[in-house]
């Protein structure tokens, strides 16, 4: 039959990427209390394309996906990579895994278990200069607001905020470590899960530590920089401010792997 896409096209440049987007599967995650977890990923996977040609071969792409089916992993990952850049002649691939990551957490007072979703997002390239692997992760904190608590006779402001990191790893690191340092650097971490003697606990250790959107993101920015296994992030913290009808944001990036940044032991 005739390759349709192995034909010259008519604008004949370069694609950066093209591929397959949405392709569902279930996942299996590496959980550090359990050993493993099941989840469902969203991925997608792309390849560049030379200007010599009219298109990729898109069943392609499945085909190596059903192939592969493995517990997520730097090298397993690659090995993903190394079929698809194999089956379509490419100098490049990309895969990226979105999927939801689950902690079973107790409440801080009452130790009443409940289930928190985290949103997660996996990438792996291999290309000519080797691969890079990078972890997108969504947690959120609870913050109280300084300048409201210093100003006010009773009571300040306080809401969610939304910390969203961008980290490069040299290394394996747990979810688990990343998302402990978001909790850790707002006022609160937030539950499912809250009894009354629960609320009583969080109200309090809350507004004991209060915090702004920019206290927050130079929180997370420090630990990263001490992370071992971390030699570039970026992060971004984003408050959906209760009395105001808009929201605040602070971002920091950062590369560690030669700019002498990382200081002090991993936390």
């Amino acid at each position: 039959m005739e390759d349709v896409q192995s034909h010259a096209p008519t604008v004949p440049l370069n694609i950066d990427r093209v591929g397959v987007r949405e392709l569902r599967l279930p996942l299996l995650v590496r959980d550090r209390a359990r050993g493993s977890q099941q989840t469902v990923a969203s991925v997608d996977l792309g390849v560049d394309l030379p200007s010599a040609f009219k298109g990729t071969h898109m069943s392609r792409f499945v085909e190596a996906l059903e192939e592969w089916n493995e517990e997520i992993s730097y090298q397993s990952v690659r090995r993903l990579l190394e079929n698809i850049k194999e089956r379509l002649g490419a100098r490049r691939a990309w895969a990226r895994f979105s999927f939801p990551y689950f902690i079973r957490k107790a409440a801080p007072a009452s130790g009443s278990p409940g289930t928190v979703a985290y949103a997660c997002r996996l990438t792996g390239e291999l290309g000519e200069n080797g691969q890079s692997f990078l972890l997108d992760l969504d947690v959120p904190v609870m913050t109280v607001c300084p300048c409201s608590k210093a100003i006010s006779r009773e009571g300040a402001h306080s809401q969610r905020a939304i910390v969203r990191m961008r980290v490069r790893m040299t290394g394996f690191s747990w979810l688990e470590e990343f998302i402990e340092m978001a909790e850790e650097s707002g006022s609160s971490a937030v539950y499912t899960l809250l009894k009354r003697e629960d609320e009583k606990f969080v109200t309090e250790h809350a507004f004991a530590a209060p915090a702004f959107v920019e206290d927050v993101v130079r929180n997370v920015a420090q630990r990263l920089s001490r992370h071992t296994h971390v030699d570039w992030f970026s992060v971004e913290v984003e408050s959906m401010e209760s009395i105001h009808n808009h929201n605040a944001f602070a971002r920091i990036e950062r590369s560690l792997a030669a700019s002498g940044a990382r200081k002090g032991a991993r936390p």
